[in-house]
């Protein structure tokens, strides 16, 4: 009985660990984190408003009406007025409500210019989106990819560390029979703490980099464990430097943006001239009226009234001088439009040569890579005759141990190509904006 209670409690125990790991490719944590990213939340709202705002009414097409209801009493001592017609003293009381319509006809396309504006704010509030969604996406495939790196470093260094070992034990076995002299027991036990030292290290830097994938992909599940499924060794797209500039000029979120700074600019400037222009108003109303004056002391004088009257007033209004303040203001805005030029010519310059010195970067680390992955098969080879000469006894511990150490950062130099590589895939991929447009398209 208590043996089938203990193999179900492992079918169990199985059967949760299974429940709590869970596979995860790179576009599923590209994708968890753009559903859970708070700065990505708050910039959606942000466009909420701005879509809200981007109306007709805000830019102030249509008028104004307005409803105003007032209750007024009044108390007027004529009891030593000889020259009035209602002796003693008299209480007023009132009600005046009225209806208004205030319509701005013409302000110098004020209403339009702000309208255009609106729209344009509309944009950057899309376009900071964007560019929050393509720094998202580079920072979790970044982070994913280095939980990778580390994971096979860890089993790298997990290798060697297990091969010390059993060095290490079967030169304690060779000593304990008197075969072997100490000093090489004592080199293999130091080789094995410091492969323990290094796997130890490394199992930290795997932590850590878990850690900081589960905080980029915010996820409020603590308890779930994920398997990385895509292997660090990806099948990366050509690359073609002419038409990478032609997407960057395109479709780069931060050029983007300061192309919209300068329409508004623009914007600006237009607005600012319809201050140069007359303004026509039309105000409108009807303001009925209802009253009650009595005496208080006696009731000998009691009456109502009531009034009833419409109102329709044109506006005409024209600055003819105020210091030429108007003036001035469109000529600076102007000059703000040239520096918003200059601005965007200074990006694309920037931008030109950062994706020059990534071209070169990245086929550079490619041949690096196609290095180290030939080197790494010679490594492998000198390494196992090495290892076949110290059984016979022709090579010593320690030209051994070098033998290994130069394998094994021949192994880790390769694992550091591999992603050196694709993280400057990535900032291709971003100053192109092509990462942003990838991952809409898969989803």
């Amino acid at each position: 009985m208590n043996l089938r209670i203990t193999k179900l409690l492992g079918i169990l125990t199985l059967s949760f660990s299974t429940l709590a790991q869970q596979e995860l490719s790179a576009t599923q944590a590209v994708f968890l984190a753009l559903e859970n990213n708070f700065q990505i939340q708050i910039s959606e709202r942000q466009l909420t408003v701005s879509e809200m705002n981007n109306a007709w009414g805000e830019a102030g097409l249509f008028p104004v009406v307005t409803l105003n209801v007032a209750q007024n009493n009044t108390i007027q001592d004529n009891t030593n007025n000889p020259f009035t017609f209602t002796p003693g003293i008299i209480l007023t009381q009132s009600i005046n409500p009225s209806l208004g319509l205030d319509w701005n006809i013409f302000s110098g396309f004020q209403v339009r210019m702000s309208k255009q504006r609106l729209e344009q704010l509309e944009e950057q509030s899309a376009n900071n989106v964007v560019t929050l969604i393509e720094a998202t996406i580079q920072d979790v495939l970044k982070a994913y990819y280095t939980v990778q790196l580390q994971q096979e470093r860890l089993s790298l260094f997990s290798s060697v560390m297990a091969l010390s070992r059993r060095r290490m034990q079967y030169y304690e076995l060779k000593e304990k029979y008197s075969t072997s002299s100490s000093l090489e027991l004592l080199q293999f036990k130091n080789q094995y703490l410091t492969d323990s030292t290094n796997y130890r290290m490394q199992a930290i830097s795997l932590d850590n980099a878990v850690r900081n994938l589960h905080l980029l992909m915010n996820n409020p599940d603590e308890n779930v464990t994920y398997v990385l499924t895509d292997d660090l060794n990806v099948l990366l797209s050509e690359l073609d430097r002419a038409r990478a500039m032609e997407e960057m000029v395109a479709n780069n979120a931060n050029l983007k943006n300061q192309y919209i700074a300068l329409e508004l600019q623009k914007t600006n400037t237009s607005f600012r001239r319809s201050f140069l222009y007359p303004t026509l108003s039309f105000q409108a109303g009807v303001q009925p009226g209802w009253s009650h004056i009595r005496e208080i002391k006696n009731d000998s004088f009691d009456a109502q009234t009531s009034a009833l009257s419409y109102y329709g007033n044109f506006n005409l209004r024209y600055t003819l001088f105020n210091n030429w303040k108007n003036k001035r203001a469109v000529e600076v805005s102007k000059i703000q439009e040239e520096i918003a030029g200059l601005n965007i010519d200074q990006m694309k310059e920037t931008l030109s040569t950062t994706l020059d010195n990534l071209f070169d970067l990245y086929q550079a680390r490619q041949d690096l890579l196609n290095i180290s992955q030939e080197n790494m098969i010679y490594a492998e080879k000198a390494f196992e005759l090495a290892e076949k000469r110290f059984a016979l006894g022709t090579l010593n511990s320690v030209d051994l141990s070098s033998f290994q150490n130069s394998y094994q950062n021949t192994l880790m130099q390769h694992l550091e190509n591999l992603f050196n590589r694709l993280d400057t895939y990535l900032e291709i991929y971003k100053l192109t904006g092509k990462i942003s447009l990838e991952y809409q398209q898969t989803n």
